[in-house]
């Protein structure tokens, strides 16, 4: 599993290349062609792609499928330098709403972007350390006999790891510069060049342990950052492996993937689906195909589109199962889960979940229904925000348990599921959504 948004947005960038998709710069002129397949990232961390039908004609509908890139994580604060009892630390900070516990007596790594100098060029580079070399101990039992009564941590003063120790390590006390020494020495090497060399980095915390199959069966995926990165790799497979010439030659539509960066910290920036992000670019696509045209394709468009928001769901729990609702309670293999609140927390409506539930009928592909129990609060997706201009939306998701821990786990059949539904999405849905109008 990538570490970070910005290698996520790299591994998708890798296979959209090799799947003959064309790089573009929204700081670039956009010459588009039907029948083609294009690409483009927005501060590396959040990811367009579509395909273009050879019948596509100005104002038909755009299916689009939205996750995100992000998850719940430690990053490395700009003054991260610590210095404690004979220990060199590193000061992090929560980012979203992680299960912070279990980050603790992890063999941990960073992960990030660092901006370099190299000959006056400024250049942006990722790094990955694939070796322990962080670590957030836990204080004893013999200290702390109610340990196992309650688990509560202050993130700010629990959570910080170290890295090593002033024996070992023979350094200058933590100046008010931002550089953190040990750090910077570590990128350095990594990156091949000088710690001089370093201008400015983004840095998460990340488990060394590599996702793998698991179970008696090897039935399951036990993983970090399941949530979301099952759904952002699921929807691009599903693009790349739809995106046929024999299925282009005849589509009259257009199949795009969104993944957002930001989602687990709600997606107001620059790069989150909050932002208008997703309404500039259905409006620059309409331009380079309406050049000529009715001025209010921009609107029929958005009419004719569906988004599909895709993120994991709550798979029930053997231990507490009591925390779903009696007759909705999914299960890991059963098929992507199909959400539903009456307070809008999903964008899901009855239209949009009769048109998606027939999609799979029609092509043999389980679903499952969800509500939370009337007692429970509810979490919610990019799919209302992105409901809200203009978007019929329906909110999916593959279950899973443990989300928001440092390591979670799904069914691996699920991964299966979810690519067919979304490719039959992307080929199959334009004829059935002619067959349905509600609003003539």
């Amino acid at each position: 599993a990538s570490p970070t948004p910005f290698h996520a947005v790299e591994e998708c960038k890798r296979r959209l290349v090799g799947a003959g998709f064309q790089l573009l710069t929204e700081d670039g002129e956009w010459k588009i062609q039907a029948g083609k397949k294009y690409f483009f990232h927005r501060n590396y961390s959040t990811l367009f792609a579509f395909s273009v039908g050879a019948k596509y004609e100005p104002g038909n509908g755009l299916h689009i499928v939205g996750a995100h890139t992000d998850s719940p994580c430690l990053k490395v604060k700009p003054k991260s330098a610590v210095s404690k009892e004979g220990f060199h630390q590193v000061g992090v900070e929560t980012y979203g709403g992680g299960i912070w516990h279990t980050w603790m007596d992890r063999d941990l790594t960073i992960a990030g972007r660092v901006i370099v100098e190299d000959s006056g060029q400024l250049k942006h580079r990722l790094v990955h350390v694939k070796r322990p070399i962080l670590r957030v101990p836990t204080l004893a039992i013999h200290l702390d006999r109610t340990v196992n009564e309650a688990c509560k941590i202050n993130s700010e003063t629990q959570l910080v790891p170290v890295i090593a120790t002033h024996v070992k390590q023979a350094l200058q006390e933590p100046s008010s510069s931002s550089a953190n020494p040990l750090l910077s020495e570590l990128l350095a090497n990594e990156l091949g060049c000088g710690v001089s060399d370093i201008r400015d980095y983004e840095l998460y915390l990340a488990d060394t342990v590599p996702a793998c199959l698991g179970g008696l069966k090897e039935e399951f995926v036990f993983s970090p950052r399941l949530d979301n990165l099952c759904s952002s790799f699921c929807s691009l497979q599903a693009l790349i492996d739809s995106a046929s010439s024999e299925f282009l030659a005849s589509s009259q539509n257009i199949q795009m993937i969104a993944l957002f960066d930001h989602e687990e910290v709600g997606s107001q920036s620059n790069q989150g689906a909050g932002s208008n992000m997703i309404e500039h670019v259905l409006d620059r696509i309409c331009k380079v195909f309406n050049q000529n045209g009715c001025n209010q394709i921009p609107e029929i468009t958005y009419r004719k589109s569906f988004l599909i928001s895709a993120d994991m769901a709550h798979a029930v729990h053997p231990n507490y199962s009591e925390k779903h609702e009696a007759n909705h309670k999914p299960k890991l293999h059963a098929g992507p889960v199909i959400k539903m609140n009456s307070n809008q927390r999903y964008a899901t409506n009855t239209v949009t979940s009769f048109l998606l539930k027939e999609l799979a009928r029609r092509n043999n592909v389980p679903f499952q229904d969800v509500i939370v129990r009337n007692d429970s609060p509810c979490g919610s997706t990019i799919g209302p925000m992105l409901s809200a201009r203009g978007l019929r939306t329906i909110d999916i998701g593959n279950p899973q348990l443990s989300m928001h821990s440092i390591r979670e786990m799904c069914g691996a059949d699920d991964f299966d599921h979810l690519v067919a539904l979304l490719k039959c999405y992307f080929q199959q849905f334009g004829a059935l959504d002619d067959s349905l109008k509600v609003d003539q």
